[in-house]
């Protein structure tokens, strides 16, 4: 491609998020506060406004702390839109998915996007913790234009985005994601290869499970895992708590993505783990996990 046909990360305005949970919401806002024009979806108008809720509220909390002025507050959220409609994606030049760790379920959200979204070089992302990118790629017209876009949680507080590029991405996507991601959002971001975990889930999930494994044989007690490794090692959160903010089903999931392509015991879920998904105690988001919420 000659210089010339380069686009500008300038051309990249309009985006598209699809979930509004606690990642969709968290990159929803970022994008927003960086003065991009953000549409987000959700499947049901309940959960349409329970993300709109949790959208409100975090840029509340921001103004109270200073973190941005009240006028930067209102021209965010007039910057918001939402849909309970995809087709509604057509224009967006970057649509970012952030749904569920669910193979099947991702898999037909992009195969929707193919579909609607009409700008001929759009960027269709996927925040996947660990699913293979290429799966995701394939299943559209466009594979060359599929990257992955992994932001931490929680998305407006933490820095880094990891870049997973399938082997069917090109080099102009590539670029065009990584200058979205350094210049306007203002994020440092890392390069992974298309392997289950990528760089940070492929070092912290074998550290989480281990910890639970520890709980599990009545080896320690919670708090003495937690502060054993906060206390001792300088971590700025234990990592039963840390399982309890990222949510024990995508520890589960993530868990689950990686024993499947490695095959190593070191990323099996433990069986609490599993019984604790099972029983609805997701940590945080449910009040309720290894420690309990108000």
């Amino acid at each position: 491609m000659k210089i010339s046909e380069r686009h500008d990360v300038t051309d990249i305005e309009r985006v598209g998020v699809v979930g509004c949970g606690q990642m969709g919401a968290g990159i929803a806002e970022v994008c927003a506060r960086a003065g991009l024009s953000v549409m987000v979806a959700e499947t049901t108008g309940e959960a349409l406004e329970l993300g709109r809720t949790r959208l409100t509220n975090s840029l509340g909390k921001a103004a109270e702390r200073g973190k941005i002025t009240p006028e930067e507050r209102d021209t965010t959220l007039d910057r918001l839109s939402f849909t309970t409609d995809l087709g509604e994606f057509a224009d967006r030049d970057l649509v970012i998915e952030a749904v569920v760790e669910n193979e099947q379920v991702k898999t037909e959200i992009f195969q929707v996007l193919d579909q609607v979204v009409t700008r001929p070089d759009a960027i269709l992302a996927s925040n996947t913790s660990s699913i293979p990118l290429v799966k995701l790629a394939v299943a559209t017209s466009r594979p060359d234009q599929v990257i992955g876009i992994h932001f931490f949680n929680p998305a407006p507080v933490q820095k880094l985005v990891e870049l997973i590029p399938a082997l069917t991405t090109s080099d102009e996507t590539c670029r065009r994601a990584e200058a979205v991601v350094t210049e306007i959002l203002g994020k440092h971001a890392i390069r992974a290869q298309d392997r289950s975990g990528f760089v940070v889930n492929a070092l912290l999930i074998p550290y989480l499970l281990s910890a639970i494994r520890m709980f599990e044989s009545g080896t320690a007690s919670r708090e003495d895992i937690d502060n054993g490794m906060e206390l001792g090692c300088a971590h700025p959160m234990g990592p039963l708590k840390l399982a309890d903010l990222i949510g024990l089903d995508t520890v589960a999931s993530v868990a689950d993505s990686m024993y499947h392509e490695y095959k190593e015991a070191l990323y099996a879920a433990p069986p609490l783990l599993q019984r604790m998904v099972d029983a609805g105690r997701l940590g945080r988001k449910t009040g309720s996990g290894f420690y309990p919420y108000a």
